[in-house]
């Protein structure tokens, strides 16, 4: 598919979105040199309107966004690029453009720190300690957290038993991590049943 610059007048819209949260993290604008710019660096680059130049996000900051994917809507005029982001999208520090209250999509955001732990590990880090005890270890975590999450549904409170479903989701996908598993493995297995 090509882009439609010509459509609109030179420049497309074009939304930014987490490639793991899948948080819309901002929307910029690129001419078509912007975009070739940015396929061959694999760095999103926009065009400023209020510069009146290519402008790569995170040229001042360190704030890169690194494409992962890119795709064209059905009019070709609209851009979605998924990204890894680096720190904050938005210019005033915050994770997003558009101020969300909650990242909906945390969970996704708590495997990339447990995988920041696997690969820069500290000795204070609660993920270091239990992957340096092993697999067997991390497996029965996740029985012990099933047990109570079952134990405080049945019988304690719901805040009880929403901290106990936290422990094991926590303990999974320290788990997933350790056998090299991502949530994403789950979902594609889990959409594969659905059909």
């Amino acid at each position: 598919m090509t882009i439609d610059f010509e459509k609109t007048n030179g420049l497309v819209p074009v939304i930014i979105q987490d490639v793991q949260t899948l948080e819309v993290l901002m929307l910029g604008y690129m001419n078509q040199e912007a975009w070739t710019k940015t396929q061959a660096e694999g760095k999103v680059t926009f065009y400023s309107r209020t510069k009146n130049r290519l402008w790569t996000k995170g040229e001042e900051s360190g704030n890169f966004l690194y494409v992962k994917e890119t795709h064209i809507d059905c009019d070709n005029d609209t851009i979605l690029i998924k990204a890894t982001p680096v720190g904050p999208t938005c210019h005033t520090g915050s994770r997003s453009c558009f101020k969300t209250n909650f990242n909906q999509n945390f969970i996704f955001e708590l495997e990339k720190i447990i995988g920041d732990r696997y690969d820069n590990p500290t000795e204070e880090s609660y993920v270091n300690k239990l992957r340096k005890k092993g697999l067997n270890k991390i497996a029965q975590k996740v029985g012990e957290e099933g047990v109570e999450t079952v134990i405080a549904a049945l019988n304690e409170t719901d805040v009880d038993f929403v901290n106990e479903s936290s422990d094991l989701v926590f303990h999974l996908l320290v788990l997933l991590r350790e056998k090299g598993k991502t949530l994403a493995d789950i979902g594609i297995n889990l959409e594969g049943r659905h059909k």
